[in-house]
């Protein structure tokens, strides 16, 4: 799979409504065949910056998405909403899932 997280800093007065904001986008893209997961968090250390965790079945999965319409939307929607271009880990990683986190493992 391809497994994505990306930093996004928001303008302050756009920050509280970014859900909002990125809803179209984030619905039509959780849509997506090939979409794993399309999950937005905000930071618990600063208000402006929320962080997006994403993943696509394979790199056709990830062409798809990025050659989408509301991809394409979105590179034009979402920009003046932004405080800086949004920072990015990529990574083809196995699996299609989340692994468990062993050290933390809860007793049945």
């Amino acid at each position: 799979m391809i497994f994505i997280t990306a930093k996004f800093r928001i303008k302050p007065e756009h920050a509280d409504a970014w859900p909002e904001i990125s809803r179209s986008f984030t619905e039509a893209t959780r849509a997506e065949e090939g979409c794993l997961w399309f999950d937005w968090s905000r930071s618990l250390d600063d208000p402006h910056e929320y962080v997006l965790v994403e993943a696509f079945r394979d790199d056709d999965a990830g062409a798809a998405h990025v050659q989408s319409a509301h991809f394409k939307a979105a590179r034009e929607e979402l920009p003046p909403h932004l405080a800086e271009t949004p920072r990015i880990v990529n990574f083809s990683v196995p699996g299609t899932d989340w692994s468990e986190l062993g050290e933390l493992a809860v007793a049945e």
